[in-house]
């Protein structure tokens, strides 16, 4: 692949000389202060800012672009919370109010291992009445039934709200220790067969927002917490970002910083050290003597955290993937320098992907609201691309962008646009189109082909690599698939 070019600020359109400066940083792998967000999402040149953006994503992944073959399942849209931007949730007893039983599950996975999927995600709302073990048989009948047929499907499963509903309704949640309880669902879950966290619920990082928005809905404590402690656990993890509604740009970079600090924490666990161009493998030890074990863990957006900066954007900086490969093969060769250290089978964590997701007014509270716009769309996951310097990828969710603006954010920072789909319940695309009505539940089947996907992609310039939850590399003998 031929060296990239510096990224410059000489675009079409209306320069920003403000903008120099910024540039020079992303060149060199710097972070971005949240004021460089700012100038980045305030800036008329949408231009440059979209060529940073893609300076970076070429940095990090040359003209690959990912999708999977998956499957989403909502197993239950009955809830206890009323968040006022959701229109997918009902009160049991409403009009259109669903619980999924494990026969509806089996012919799902069924399904899914039959078109090929290598990933059945699934989330659902906080039902209720439905115990804890109604949770790992979920994922255990996903995992069995796809083991039946020769499928190794992985499981996407729960977003950190549900994990800490579950403790609750298992009784494990401790407030004064509530890492816990997380700890003990999360286990029960992973030795049930999950093997990742999706990365929704996190909404925006704002008390203000939270309370007018999603009263009643955990805070971005405790969300992080369930994360650092799926990480802990070996699980990896995703971020999502829901924007357009009552909050302000500058909420989205305050919650973008603490996604990144908490990814600082992350990687330094991993083994990270911000010094090496190889990253340093650098003693559990050592790291888990320098983390806070309460509170926020110094991604509250304050200045200090309890991890250093750690950037992926740097030139020749290790992706998390690649990373662990050579950590695994170094400790092989020299296996006295880390005895300490767990099976290389049982690696922490991270955050995978970051995905913005825009705010659907129809059908809910907020239905006021006029929602963002498509440029809104493209410059908020341009200057997330820009501002997540640790996050390995940025996703075009299809579903909710659509696939023609996937394909120009595929251009502008993304580097996914997620996959086939099937039935997602969560937001209806029709929306984007201008179509169907509020708690339209006819119009959910929302699926693409890989054939679709592929052209989507090679049409924006790239080229289209079939991925695995976890982002290894599909090699596929027609249904058949492995890593």
């Amino acid at each position: 692949m031929t060296a990239l070019a510096t990224p410059s600020t000489h675009t079409l359109g209306n320069p920003d000389p403000r903008l120099d400066a910024i540039a020079q940083k992303i060149h060199a792998g710097q972070r971005l202060t949240l004021d460089d967000g700012q100038a980045l999402f305030d800036t008329p040149d949408i231009y440059t800012l979209c060529e940073l953006a893609d300076f970076v994503r070429r940095r990090l992944h040359g003209e690959n672009a990912y999708y999977n073959i998956n499957r989403h399942l909502n197993y239950s849209n009955v809830c206890a919370l009323s968040c006022k931007f959701c229109e997918f949730f009902r009160k049991e007893g409403q009009s259109g109010a669903y619980t999924r039983d494990m026969a509806y599950v089996k012919q799902q996975v069924q399904d899914a291992v039959e078109n090929g999927a290598t990933e059945m995600h699934s989330v659902g709302g906080l039902h209720p009445r439905l115990p804890f073990s109604y949770y790992t048989d979920l994922v255990g009948t996903i995992r069995d039934t796809a083991r039946a047929l020769g499928s190794g499907l992985h499981v996407k499963a729960f977003t950190a709200v549900e994990i800490v509903h579950l403790a609750k309704i298992a009784k494990k949640y401790d407030v004064n220790d509530r890492r816990a309880g997380i700890r003990w669902v999360l286990t029960e879950l992973k030795n049930a067969g999950l093997g990742s966290l999706p990365g929704g619920g996190a909404e925006v990082f704002d008390d203000r927002v939270h309370d007018e928005a999603y009263k009643g809905k955990i805070r971005s404590d405790v969300w992080l917490d369930v994360h650092y402690v799926a990480h802990e656990l070996g699980l990896n993890t995703n971020a999502t970002i829901l924007y357009g509604h009552i909050e302000q740009r500058r909420d989205r970079l305050v919650h973008m910083d603490m996604l990144r600090r908490a990814q600082d924490v992350a990687l330094a666990r991993l083994g990270y050290a911000e010094s090496a161009t190889v990253p340093e493998l650098q003693s559990d030890k050592v790291v888990d003597s320098q983390l806070s074990t309460g509170g926020h863990l110094g991604y509250t957006g304050d200045e200090g955290g309890t991890a250093p900066p750690i950037t992926l954007t740097r030139p020749g900086t290790l992706k998390p993937l690649d990373f662990i490969t050579h950590r695994n093969a170094t400790n092989a060769a020299t296996p006295q320098l880390n005895a300490h250290r767990s099976p290389l089978t049982t690696t922490h964590g991270y955050f995978q992907t970051i995905i913005p997701l825009p705010f659907f007014p129809d059908g809910s509270d907020l239905e006021r609201l006029p929602g963002p716009s498509g440029l809104e769309n493209l410059r908020t996951l341009a200057v997330a691309r820009l501002m997540l310097d640790n996050f390995p990828h940025a996703k075009a969710f299809w579903i909710m962008q659509t696939l023609p603006m996937a394909q120009l954010m595929l251009q502008s920072g993304a580097d996914d646009i997620d996959g086939t789909i099937v039935w997602y319940d969560i937001t209806k695309l029709n929306h984007a189109a201008g179509q169907g009505g509020a708690h339209d539940n006819t119009r959910t089947h929302q699926e693409v082909d890989t054939r679709t996907l592929e052209r989507a992609i090679r049409q924006a310039g790239f080229t289209p690599i079939e991925r695995d939850t976890l982002y290894r590399r599909v090699i596929r003998d027609g249904k058949s698939w492995r890593v």
